[in-house]
This record gives C-alpha cells, structure tokens and sequence, in this order.
C-alpha cells in the first residue's frame, strides 16, 4: 500500500492535520476498538508514525485508549458536537430558506412549534409590499386541531393520546369546516400519516387555506413545521413539493438524515 507520507502536502502543518482526519476517519468507520496495527495499515501511515499521532490526539481526549495497542473516538469528540448542536436553533435554521420559499410562492410562510394543546408562530417570512396576504403574528397560538401544523404534531400521538387531546379541549371550533367530531379529526389525522404533509381547508379561519410540512432533529422528532397560508382561492397544489423540499433543507441543517416515512 502506497504511504500517506509520500504525497507531500504544500507545509508540515497541512501534513499533520491531514494526517489526524484520516487517523479519526479509520476509528469513526468501527463501533468498536481498532489496533495500532490495522490503523496503520488502513491509513497507509507508518506505525511509529500512527503511534505517535494516536497519543497526541489521546492527550487532547480525541482519542481514548480503550487497552494497550488498541483505540476508539474519544469523549471530547462528542462533547464539541453536543456544543454544535445546541447552536442549531430551528428558527436560525429555517429563516433562510423560508425566506427563498416566500419568493417562490409569494405568500406568507410560516414557522410554528408546538405548545401543550396549541401552535404558536415563532416566525414568518413574508412582503410588505404585496397584495392580499394572510399574515400570523408571531407569538400568536391557535389549536392544534384547527391547524394544519397542528395537525402534523397531532398525527405523530398514538391514539390513546388523540382522544385525550380530543377530551381536553372539546374540539372546539373557528368556523363551519372546523373539525369538531373525534372520528371526523382521526380520519384526517389517518391522511397526514399516510401523505406527510397536512392542510387546513378554512378551519381556523374562512377565507384562508394552508398547507403543512414537519421539519425533524437529527433524532427524527419533528420539533416545528413549515406552512404556506394563502386566501382560500389561491393556495397552488403546485407549492407543495417546494414546501416539502424547504423542510427537509431544514431537516438537514438540524442533523437529520431521513424522511421517516420512508422507512
């Protein structure tokens, strides 16, 4: 095998660096412990050369020594990517790209989490300067079941949890397409797991319809969804696989790796 040291990196520090990614590439393909031996063979690296590299990323706590000879990614590894990941805000997230989604579709988009038995808008991406809009104040709530993000947090419960949902709040509704029979919101609920997405058909509000997309952390929890809302008349079908794709931008940023209804 051809050795790392033979192709010469333009200064030593390069050289170093380049050669401590690939030490920590070889230990991050094994769940368990590796020796000194087949980490040298694997990186093409001399093995003093593997060996002295080892112990200096063992002192940094990169690399942990599980037994003589023998090494796996170490603690501090994951403590620098717990620090990241607390860095990862939904809303610093999702800002940009729900900003590129409002200019496709030139309706308010809008940002919501769940709160209890509520939504509430912790951002939106909008213009000032267009006509007809239905814009949501953020800070604003609205019940989950009168909501097509709501709807989407309402799907992932079991039933069991549907139906205490269903008892606390009584289903109460906003308008006459409201829906305020348990067995009337179970089979809407039923499509939203079947398609993934949701919609609200002027339930919250007449005159306005929206659509719905979940966006996951890199556990697969939907922590927030992504909605278009538009006057009944002018929500596009169209503007779906475009709001879709924005979640999983979103997704992505935030460490998820698939759609779970793929699996």
């Amino acid at each position: 095998m051809s050795k790392i040291e033979s192709n010469t990196p333009s200064t030593p520090t390069v050289q170093v660096i380049e050669r401590m990614f690939a030490l920590m590439d070889v230990l991050a393909s094994r769940k368990d412990s590796i020796s000194l031996k087949e980490i040298s063979e694997k990186t093409g690296l001399h093995p003093s050369t593997t060996h002295r590299l080892l112990n200096d990323l063992a002192i940094g706590r990169f690399v942990d020594r599980s037994q003589p000879g023998s090494y796996r990614l170490g603690m501090r590894l994951l403590e620098l990517g717990n620090l990241v990941k607390n860095r990862l805000n939904v809303r610093d997230a999702a800002l940009v790209p729900m900003r590129k989604l409002h200019k496709l579709t030139q309706q308010p988009v809008n940002l919501s989490m769940r709160q209890g038995d509520e939504i509430i808008y912790i951002e939106r991406a909008f213009s000032e300067r267009s006509g007809m809009q239905v814009v949501r104040a953020i800070g604003g709530r609205a019940p989950l079941h009168l909501t097509s993000v709501g709807k989407l947090f309402l799907a992932m419960d079991d039933p069991q949890r549907v139906r205490a949902y269903a008892t606390r709040t009584g289903l109460s509704g906003h308008t006459k397409n409201s829906l305020t029979e348990l067995s009337a919101l179970e089979r809407e609920l039923s499509k939203v797991q079947q398609y993934g997405y949701a919609h609200d058909n002027e339930e919250l509000e007449l005159g306005v319809r929206c659509m719905a997309s979940g966006i996951y952390d890199d556990q697969g929890t939907l922590v927030a969804g992504l909605s278009i809302s538009a006057p009944a008349g002018r929500l596009e079908d169209e503007w779906l696989p475009k709001l879709q794709a924005t979640t999983r931008e979103i997704s992505t940023t935030l460490g998820f790796k698939s759609d779970p209804r793929s699996a």
